[in-house]
């Protein structure tokens, strides 16, 4: 799934945190109008399962289909998180984004959240996922942009933080600025200017438990989470640094005053 990239984060517990609690509302909106109870839909890169499950109930009368790196334990997660749902019209298997493993025109709807910024190349992927994408579907992708964090109160130390994440992705062979980048990755990967609708969607934490969850999982991240490992293999962190960074977001998250907001570039892209 990653051709010449390396995952940043993985899938530590810290990272699972943050990938549980995203849901179809919170996480998807923006495409959510578009679908119908009968719909086929591929959702990569699915994680833990919790948006894919959510599609599934939207599409009642279809049926999704979630993938993910070969990793039995993520893939077990999002099938015991559906079985507890008790959501049934889903199917959870491994492959490769960048070679999807299905016939052209498989799917009503093919779907990536937070996806394309790690593989080492989009372009490929979203040929891919046009590929087996019905004409008149839809391929859809919404990614961060972590040039595009705001915070306030300015804390000591969190630019530094928000430069160096940006570095460790680039040399893991990702693109943590991808949100801005979607309509210029769908035009190379084929699709005509006219048939992609693009828009933001903000996530914001203010208040005391969202100020105490989103700094939590982001200290125990840089610290534990591959990205520790990345960071001072490719020379970037030293384990000095690591601890300095996440001690920065502790202090963030001690501000009662404290803001976060995150941009994420969204894309709906007709076949």
């Amino acid at each position: 799934m990653t051709k010449g990239a390396e995952y940043t984060h993985g899938h530590h517990e810290s990272v699972l945190r943050s990938h549980s609690w995203r849901t179809a509302k919170n996480s998807a909106a923006y495409l959510l109008p578009y679908l119908k109870p009968n719909m086929t839909l591929l959702d990569i890169g699915c994680g833990p399962g919790t948006i894919t499950t959510d599609f599934a109930t939207i599409l009642s009368e279809g049926h999704v289909t979630g993938l993910e790196v070969p990793n039995s334990d993520i893939l077990d997660k999002a099938r015991a998180y559906a079985a507890g749902r008790g959501v049934t019209n889903i199917t959870f298997v491994a492959g490769d984004a960048l070679a999807l493993p299905f016939p052209d025109a498989s799917f009503d709807v093919v779907h990536a959240h937070q996806v394309l910024q790690h593989v080492g190349d989009p372009v490929q992927m979203l040929k891919e996922m046009r590929r087996v994408t019905k004409p008149g579907g839809i391929v859809a992708t919404r990614e961060a942009d972590m040039g595009g964090l705001v915070w306030y109160p300015e804390i000591e130390g969190m630019k530094e933080w928000q430069q160096g994440y940006i570095q460790v992705a680039r040399a893991n062979g990702g693109e943590p600025e991808a949100g801005r980048r979607l309509h210029v990755w769908a035009q190379a990967a084929g699709f005509p200017k006219e048939s992609l609708t693009l828009s933001v969607g903000p996530w914001c934490y203010y208040t005391p438990e969202e100020r105490a969850w989103w700094s939590g999982l982001w200290a125990d991240r840089t610290v534990a989470s591959n990205f520790a490992a990345s960071a001072i293999k490719h020379g970037i962190y030293t384990q000095e640094r690591l601890q300095r960074d996440a001690e920065t977001w502790r202090k963030w998250g001690a501000e009662e005053d404290g803001w976060f907001t995150l941009l994420n570039g969204e894309m709906i892209a007709r076949v």
